[in-house]
């Protein structure tokens, strides 16, 4: 009997997030050979929970947020995943973003399964008080499925250090003890690991410098454009401007500054922590948000929110090569124009995975209550990077398939694998 991969709570378009991932897994299973028999497995996350969390205003009313915790695929490890706060968070979005963490935990070989949260708010529109009573009632909720072995979160979209400090400290005074393993991205002082901050930012950097070698394109006076200005764009474009490139366009959600020569990458980051964006920075030209992908550059980095590199604007884009610094950027249809146009797309399922591989090595030096220096850091997160792309690559020139493709042959094989290998309980 031939089952259908269409789940009733969920109805993605081919451009959602859900959407993309079905039409990513479809593209890889002609390459899994006797395995595709459970390709199956991965279309359907293993636990998807919803829940009400209410809090007390600041001026006494009752508030409700939405808020998810979704377990994609726990069948090489605990669930792996961070926890975002956006006020367009859906469902549907959180599986995607799960499925994904599963595909990228077993690119680079990480004994993790995918897991991903969200609670659907704008966390701008909350005091400090507030932000803290939703954070912790949500922990509290989804802690019945949430712990060090298994499913342990981390910092994504508008959420930080001291998020993660609070979610800690709740589920440790829901357990009796203290449990630093709970999740990843705490302050240095609670468990945390040197390096984790910049850690996703520098694997987009590492990727793209060997991509960049791959293709001969040097880094020296190489034009860089990056979306998004948080924790990964901003540190891939500091990378990469030490390196000698010139970050001539970057946008954020308060605009778009291009500036031909280069930005002062320490200035623009010290302007944009100040006043929470990168508006109003003097040394660059405002232009319309559209514009950002005609401007000419060598190297594009999209590492915002997904959905960005559409059909339309995948035929406008310049750059010779493309970094997915952040989740599902890009649409499947924008994927083959950019295939066909001679682009080199870096997947986020390889390309932002520094983040989750420097929470592998908090999670374990939390378990061993023994931490590494942050030399050790990058140089482990430096190597792990690197093998796990040339391994990709050679899926890749193996197969004659896009990096992608290449990225999910090689984990999804890793994931049924284990999946056969254990088998059906009961």
């Amino acid at each position: 009997m031939q089952q259908s991969s269409e789940l009733s709570y969920v109805h993605p378009s081919s451009t959602s997030p859900w959407g993309t991932y079905l039409s990513q897994v479809d593209r890889v299973v002609p390459y899994l050979g006797h395995l595709g028999r459970w390709a199956e497995t991965l279309k359907r996350p293993k636990r998807a929970l919803i829940v009400d969390v209410p809090i007390e205003m600041d001026d006494g009313t009752i508030a409700h947020f939405e808020g998810f915790r979704v377990q994609h695929n726990l069948s090489r490890g605990p669930g792996k995943g961070g926890v975002r706060f956006h006020p367009d968070v859906t469902l549907e979005e959180v599986m995607a973003l799960s499925a994904w963490m599963t595909v990228k935990c077993a690119a680079v070989n990480l004994p993790y399964g995918g897991a991903k949260g969200g609670i659907r708010v704008d966390p701008k529109k909350l005091s400090q008080n507030e932000l803290e009573k939703m954070t912790r009632r949500y922990t509290s909720e989804i802690g019945l499925i949430i712990g060090p072995h298994s499913d342990i979160p981390a910092p994504d979209v508008n959420t930080n250090g001291q998020i993660m400090a609070w979610m800690m400290d709740t589920y440790s005074m829901n357990t009796g003890s203290t449990a630093t393993g709970v999740v990843t991205g705490k302050p240095i002082h609670l468990g945390g690991s040197l390096g984790r901050v910049k850690a996703t930012g520098r694997g987009v950097y590492v990727t793209g410098r060997e991509a960049a070698r791959r293709l001969g394109l040097p880094l020296q006076g190489a034009r860089v454009a990056v979306q998004g200005f948080g924790n990964v764009g901003s540190v891939a474009a500091e990378l990469f401007a030490e390196a000698g490139a010139r970050v001539v366009a970057v946008q954020d959600h308060t605009g778009t500054l291009v500036n031909e020569g280069g930005f002062d990458m320490p200035a623009l980051m010290a302007h944009s922590r100040r006043t929470g964006g990168i508006a109003g920075f003097g040394a660059g030209e405002q232009v319309d948000n559209e514009a950002f992908w005609d401007v000419p550059t060598d190297i594009l980095i999209p590492a915002a929110l997904e959905g960005q590199i559409s059909a339309e604007r995948a035929r406008r884009i310049t750059a010779r090569l493309v970094l997915e610094g952040a989740n599902g950027p890009t649409v499947p249809q924008a994927d083959d124009i950019l295939a066909e146009r001679g682009v080199l797309v870096v997947p986020d399922v390889i390309c932002n995975a520094g983040g989750v591989t420097v929470s592998y090595f908090e999670w374990v030096q939390d378990f061993s209550s023994f931490f590494w220096t942050e030399d050790e850091i990058n140089q482990r997160l430096d190597r792990i990077m690197v093998g796990a792309l040339e391994h990709i690559w050679n899926k890749a020139d193996e197969h004659h398939i896009a990096l992608r493709t290449a990225t999910f042959a090689v984990a999804c094989e890793r994931i049924l694998a284990a999946r056969q290998e254990r088998g059906l309980y009961p």
